[in-house]
């Protein structure tokens, strides 16, 4: 009952100045305390995508075919976007389709959402930008006050939502409805032009905000609280992609090596973290910009790739690398300049081996996906939310289990992944 109370003043914000004191040394900290949020239905992925300031999660679960249940490149069979309010679990419906999703997506600390939704209405234009198949429409969404509503596009039939601030200001992209000369025919599952918006005036009108080098596409992930945004531009297949910060409707290239690179999150001191291809073009690591400088994060032993997602006031970067067979293999913070592995800071009793970690809070928490190491549900995809702890940790889910383990998801049911990545849009 106490999860359904502050359910019901979801939109108070709560007095944090106490909370964050007490978690004032978070970067300190040497291990976690982790709740797993598990799955939800017959669904046997969970995955949190943001965390806001007062530990609620917004999650994605769903279904993918057998054994695609951990790659990047898993066919989407259906999802559904969640929150996690102290273990309370509500899902937040759709626009009148089966299925909603988000492109990263976002919970802030008043209890707004933001995501995608299929609605009922066929694509005119063949496209699936939901990405479940379906060729519904998709439609960024808001959710507040129990409800979702459409957020408007630039005249197009798609778009999605992905970072909201805690000032109401959203971003993400929107079609505008002309033909994209950049995209392969049929059978791509997209075909317009998809431009970085900002929602503004009450999110009733859609502002398209410029990409750099006469980019015909881009995408908006991430705004900060000072209204500065962050993501990418490029052309509809990703062969040309740039990182982008917006600021007072400027587009700025971030640096990189020439081959590519998006950024992912923002903090409100004007840190970015994103994603960068070498300069070989062989290797894609996650990526720090501060003061106009790139710094490429190092990949954990036995990795791929890289991708740096989520980043907090004090500069704790968290992310995800990858094998060479494109599977989550390690969730990962980087603080004071050292890459650690998160498997490394969680309890062995957590019975959680860390994937992938989306975000982190100003408490220091973060949210992401795990693969469970024993028991019934070994090997399914659960959300978690790992929460900074002064408590003696004794053996490591890393000294239990030093390497990834396989997935052991049952034939009978499937498992479900994040929008593709890999340096080229996530768009679907």
């Amino acid at each position: 009952m106490r999860a359904v109370r502050r359910l019901r003043n979801f939109w108070i914000l709560w007095v944090t100045t106490v909370v964050l004191a007490c978690f004032s040394n978070a970067v300190a900290q040497a291990s976690y305390r982790v709740t797993d949020l598990g799955t939800q239905g017959n669904d046997n992925m969970a995955m949190v995508m943001s965390v806001n300031d007062q530990g609620w999660t917004e999650i994605m679960v769903g279904n993918l075919p057998p054994g695609q249940q951990d790659s990047i490149f898993g066919t989407l069979l259906n999802g559904r976007a969640l929150i996690d309010v102290d273990g309370f679990k509500l899902d937040l419906g759709t626009l009148g389709g089966p299925d909603s999703w988000m492109n990263w997506g976002e919970i802030n600390d008043w209890g707004q959402v933001v995501g995608d939704s299929e609605t009922a209405v066929p694509d005119p234009n063949g496209e699936d930008i939901c990405g479940f198949g379906t060729h519904l429409t998709c439609l960024p969404f808001l959710w507040q006050f129990f409800h979702m509503s459409a957020l408007p596009t630039l005249g197009g039939n798609n778009g999605q939502a992905s970072g909201i601030n805690n000032r109401g200001q959203i971003v993400g992209f929107a079609e505008n409805g002309n033909a994209d000369p950049t995209c392969p025919g049929p059978p791509y599952p997209r075909n317009r032009i998809q431009l970085p918006v900002l929602w503004k005036n009450g999110n009733a009108q859609a502002q398209a905000l410029p990409t750099v080098d006469r980019d015909p596409d881009g995408d908006a992930f991430w705004i900060n609280d000072q209204g500065q945004a962050v993501g990418d531009s490029g052309n509809c297949t990703g062969t040309i992609i740039h990182a982008v910060s917006w600021k007072n409707g400027n587009a700025s290239a971030l640096p990189d090596y020439g081959t590519g690179s998006i950024a992912q999150g923002i903090n409100n001191g004007g840190q970015i973290v994103g994603t960068v291809g070498s300069a070989d073009n062989t290797t894609q690591y996650g990526a720090l910009w501060q003061n106009g400088v790139l710094t490429p994060l190092t990949l954990l032993p036995g990795d791929f790739g890289g991708i740096a997602s989520g980043i907090n006031d004090k500069g704790q970067v968290v992310g995800e690398n990858f094998d060479s067979n494109f599977n989550w293999s390690h969730g990962f913070i980087y603080q004071n300049g050292v890459m650690t592995d998160l498997n490394t800071l969680f309890p062995a009793s957590a019975n959680l081996f860390a994937l992938f970690a989306a975000k982190i809070n100003e408490r220091g928490q973060i949210g992401g996906m795990a693969m469970v190491i024993s028991g019934p549900d070994k090997g399914a995809l659960h959300a978690f939310l790992a929460t900074p702890t002064n408590q003696r940790m004794g053996r490591s889910v890393a000294d239990v289990v030093p390497t990834r383990p396989q997935s052991n998801v049952r034939v009978n049911v499937g498992e479900q992944h994040l929008s593709r990545f890999v340096l080229g849009h996530c768009h679907q």
